[in-house]
């Protein structure tokens, strides 16, 4: 199989995932549902809310923002995608694409996806330390890159 076919069919199947999700749990496949479905999976990477909410109303006029963020909420809850906030703003992401985490620069805003395993270490020092059983799906770690380092 080509690569072009293999990446439609993992598109495909990735949004599939998401509406067969959505019938799985009671919820209805709408048209609504449907584009922003594919907002997130046609992007290729983290999308704001804003972002998302002009993708769907050039595609589907009228659509509410209300519907929308609801929409992105249920998604969210689903396990469909993540959303992390990013200097004030939320991000979004298909749950498929894995776990990562985000180092962000204070200075130039220079955002670098890291590897879920790096905070592995922590997390299991905190589990045994406080027995503590810590969440690190999606974390935003702002500091200074090296470029911003060098010249500060």
């Amino acid at each position: 199989m080509a690569f072009s076919a293999w990446y439609y069919c993992t598109q495909v199947a990735r949004a599939m995932s998401c509406a067969i999700t959505l019938e799985q749990k009671g919820f209805k496949l709408t048209p609504q549902r449907r584009v922003i479905i594919d907002a997130i999976h046609d992007a290729h990477a983290h999308l704001t809310a804003e972002q998302i909410i002009e993708y769907v109303q050039s595609r589907v006029p009228g659509v509410n923002r209300s519907t929308i963020y609801r929409t992105l909420e249920l998604l969210e809850e689903l396990g469909c995608v993540f959303r992390s906030e990013i200097a004030g703003r939320f991000i979004y992401h298909h749950a498929e694409e894995g776990h990562h985490h985000h180092l962000v620069c204070r200075i130039c805003g220079r955002m670098v996806d890291c590897d879920e395993d790096v905070f592995s270490p922590v997390q299991e020092a905190l589990e045994e330390r406080y027995g503590f059983q810590a969440d690190f799906r999606h974390m935003v770690v702002s500091g200074l890159c090296r470029a911003c380092r060098e010249t500060s």
